[in-house]
């Protein structure tokens, strides 16, 4: 039998289908996949958590396991709010915090509330593959800017914004982007601000890695200095845990945190109470900054190994972005071979990597892709490493 479904549902998913085809590839046991972007789980606090869960369950079981509101657990709420001071961001309230399914589910839910098709949305070029599908359901105009070693390029933003007033947000990663891993400059941050302030363009920021830098020094959050212009995502991802899928959007303004819980209500009712209140219990009994920093003391030893190897074992025309933290590594290949064909060529000697096409709204058979370090052992790292490079230089000589 064969069901009617919708056209929204049934149009192509450039950015799903060449994903997933790439990590059910990757998913064999034998394969060195550097294409996904998780964390290590040795950084997963695990008997902490099981402390939490009990504390839960034994004094306030009955409230754990009930329906509970739309807008998140309390506690948490007012966590995440408290949190933002560290960003640079001040008064931010629990009332302005949505506890979502992960930070993907605020994407779905600001395109649900804010685009109708047609409609113009900016993003860096590259960006965030998932946001491109999350943003794409919506049937949007999507604008890419294209992003520099030290963040937009502010230039081209600064023009598509004059010539799109109508443009109904901007997508931005300001701190590792992914899938470059790339961040802002200060001169950059400041000029971004200057380009949105006066504008009717909400600037969307997501920051799922900018706890995770160990070098250098973060800027603040746009929120800062666009007050309620500015909705921020956040995650506990890649500080805690991604299993139990608990993220937020902070929304100052209030007509559209109320479109949004409107639109969740709707979806999901609430994100599981359960898990935000074992989370919340973690981070009452527990120093979630000492936590932080041994993830990123974990992470700065495989990016700088990962690094070592990239400059060790890959031919001198194959290039790639030194980073101060996050999860991944961009690298770009010399003229003449795309990522897909490295992919290919890696995949079939064990070693697979993320080519970079589906990052791009318009772009195809690109020479740029993704690694990720953190999920690695060193000893998969070197090999697998040493394999690509094997595999670049054979292709070099091809072309």
């Amino acid at each position: 039998m064969q069901f009617k479904l919708s056209t929204m549902i049934t149009k192509p998913d450039f950015q799903g289908e060449f994903t997933a085809s790439i990590l059910a590839a990757a998913a064999s046991p034998d394969i060195i996949s550097f294409a996904g972007g998780l964390p290590n789980p040795v950084s997963f606090p695990i008997p902490e958590m099981e402390a939490a869960t009990k504390k839960v369950l034994e004094e306030n079981g009955v409230v754990a396991l009930q329906y509970s509101s739309t807008a998140g657990w309390p506690a948490l709420r007012q966590w995440i709010a408290k949190r933002y001071e560290t960003m640079g961001v001040s008064g931010v309230k629990p009332e302005d915090i949505i506890v979502t399914n992960g930070s993907q589910q605020a994407l779905a839910m600001v395109g649900a509330a804010m685009l109708d098709p047609g409609d113009k949305v900016i993003v860096e070029d590259p960006t965030y593959l998932v946001a491109l599908q999350s943003f794409h359901v919506f049937d949007p105009e999507v604008l890419p800017v294209t992003i520099n070693a030290d963040g937009i390029d502010c230039d081209m933003l600064a023009e598509t914004v004059k010539a799109n007033p109508d443009a109904k947000f901007a997508y931005l990663i300001p701190n590792f982007q992914n899938p470059t891993g790339l961040s802002y400059s200060q001169e950059v941050h400041d000029k971004v601000v200057e380009i949105f302030k006066g504008t009717n363009i909400m600037l969307l920021e997501d920051n799922p890695y900018r706890e995770l830098r160990f070098a250098g020094t973060a800027t603040d959050s746009f929120g800062a200095d666009l007050g309620e212009q500015c909705c921020m995502l956040g995650t506990f991802s890649k500080i805690v845990t991604p299993g139990m899928r608990i993220g937020w959007i902070c929304v100052r303004n209030e007509e559209l945190r109320a479109k949004l819980l409107s639109y969740k209500a709707t979806a999901d009712l609430h994100t599981n109470i359960f898990s935000q209140m074992v989370l919340a219990q973690y981070l009452a009994d527990n120093d979630v900054d000492a936590h932080i920093e041994k993830t990123k003391v974990l992470y700065k030893a495989k990016a700088e190994f990962m690094m070592d190897c990239l400059r060790k074992y890959l031919p001198a025309d194959v290039t790639f972005t030194p980073t101060e933290g996050g999860m991944f590594l961009w690298v770009t290949l010399p003229e003449g071979i795309t990522a897909v064909d490295l992919y290919r060529k890696g995949l079939e000697k064990g070693v697979a990597i993320c080519p970079g096409d589906p990052f791009y709204e318009v772009q195809r058979n690109v020479r740029t892709f993704r690694v990720n370090y953190s999920n690695s052992t060193d000893e998969a790292i070197e090999k697998g490493v040493k394999i690509l490079g094997e595999v670049c230089a054979e292709l070099i000589a091809q072309a």
